[in-house]
C-alpha cells in the first residue's frame, strides 16, 4: 500500500519522465534526420502575419501593460483563494472568516496604493 508521500514521489517521477520525453523527442528526431535543418536567410527573418516587418523589430512597450497583467494575476489568485473558502465557510468557522478579511485587507491596500500612484490610469 502506498503512503501519501509515495504518491507524491510517483507523481514527481512521472512528471520528470514526461518532461524528459517531451524534450527528448525533437532531439531524437533531429539526429535521425526526420526533422530537416537547412537554415536560410528567408527562414531567419522575422515573420508577422504574412507581412514583412517595417521599422525596428524590438519595440519598447509601455510599462502599464505589465501593471495591468499583474493586476489580472492578483484578481485570479484572489478568485482561487476565495472560492474554496466560500465553499467551506460553514465548516471553517469564525477564524477562517477573520483570516480572509485580513487577506482582503492586504489586497485592498495594494489596490489603493496602485490607484494613488496612478498606475491604473490608461493614457
Amino acid at each position: 500500500m502506498l503512503t501519501q508521500f509515495s504518491y507524491v514521489g510517483l507523481f514527481l517521477i512521472i512528471g520528470a519522465a514526461f518532461i524528459l520525453v517531451t524534450l527528448g523527442i525533437p532531439i531524437v528526431l533531429t539526429r535521425l534526420g526526420v526533422v530537416p535543418k537547412k537554415p536560410s536567410k528567408v527562414k531567419q527573418e522575422t515573420y508577422e502575419c504574412g507581412m514583412e516587418t517595417t521599422g525596428r523589430s524590438w519595440v519598447q512597450f509601455n510599462f502599464r501593460y505589465y501593471i495591468f497583467a499583474l493586476m489580472l494575476i492578483v484578481v485570479d489568485v484572489l478568485a482561487v483563494f476565495l472560492y474554496p473558502w466560500a465553499a467551506n465557510l460553514g465548516e471553517l468557522g469564525a477564524p477562517a472568516f477573520f483570516v480572509i478579511v485580513f487577506f482582503l485587507f492586504i489586497i485592498t491596500v495594494g489596490y489603493v496604493y496602485a490607484w494613488k500612484k496612478k498606475a491604473l490610469e490608461w493614457q
